[in-house]
């Protein structure tokens, strides 16, 4: 299989939102079985979908770093050298140096390999709850910045989600693929039961479009369900960066702008 081969199977992975790496032989010395450019196309539990990039030499190492990998959203370079090379230069098996990472090559041939490990994630998930102008506003807005957009809406509004990725009949949200980011604007129509269906699901954000009154009185009937108090706490609202919005566009702005500081700080720091 080729690189180009290889290629050719990377949109219909990202369509269905599987998280993978692309594993790219970038540099070889003396007698490897895979050399400079080819390419390999791996899952996270090890499976290598497509490609190639030699034996079982650099197996070892290059799922350690596609698992790494596709766990904090970096990628790496790693080195697979014999023992004595490694020595020549001062690292261990294990190391990491100037942003490359040292393996081992156990096999006959003793040759060197870099290969470079690239991460391909789902897209992070925004699922707007309800039919408000503000729910309008940040579906048209969320795909511009990498969302895949997911608005759930009683099958009658379904007409003002054109924007979505996918509508989704009432309140009862499918097991994400990824990260997800709920926010919850449903302009008093079903409040109670789409804030309790986003705060019950595993999130990275959960919001609330309203005012302090409204979510404190909602936050009690929840309270008086029985759901956990480290659910409620986790609620944002209301939701969004006081930037003085006013109108329903502004608002969704505000709202994404939270998500999107939200979601960078909470990223994993490069690997050293």
């Amino acid at each position: 299989m080729t690189p180009r081969d290889v290629f050719n199977l990377i949109p219909d992975l990202q369509a269905r939102e599987t998280p993978f790496a692309v594993a790219t032989v970038v540099r070889t010395l003396s007698v490897t079985s895979a050399k400079a450019g080819a390419k390999a196309l791996i899952l996270g539990d090890g499976t290598v979908v497509a490609g190639w990039i030699g034996g079982g030499c650099a197996r070892g190492a290059t799922l350690t770093a596609v698992r790494d990998s596709l766990a904090d959203g970096w990628p790496r370079l790693i080195s697979v050298q014999p023992e004595e090379m490694l020595e020549e230069i001062g690292v261990h098996a294990g190391d990491t140096r100037d942003g490359v990472h040292y393996a081992r090559n156990k096999c006959p041939s003793q040759g060197t390999l870099y290969i470079f490990v690239e991460p391909v994630l789902p897209r992070p998930e925004l699922v707007v709850l309800g039919t408000s102008p503000v729910a309008s506003a940040l579906v048209g807005l969320a795909g511009k910045f990498g969302f895949r957009v997911t608005a759930a809406a009683p099958a009658k509004y379904h007409g003002d989600f054109a924007g979505a990725d996918q509508v989704i009949d009432g309140f009862a949200l499918p097991a994400p693929a990824g990260p997800r980011y709920v926010v919850v604007s449903t302009q008093s129509t079903g409040d109670l039961t789409a804030l309790k269906a986003a705060i019950t699901g595993e999130s990275a954000y959960v919001a609330f479009v309203g005012s302090r009154r409204k979510i404190a009185s909602l936050i009690e009937d929840l309270r008086g369900e029985g759901v956990p108090e480290e659910r409620l706490a986790a609620v944002k609202a209301p939701a969004g960066l006081d930037i003085g919005a006013i109108t329903p566009e502004e608002i969704a702005l505000s709202i994404l702008a939270e998500i999107v500081s939200h979601r960078r700080k909470g990223a994993k720091p490069a690997p050293e």
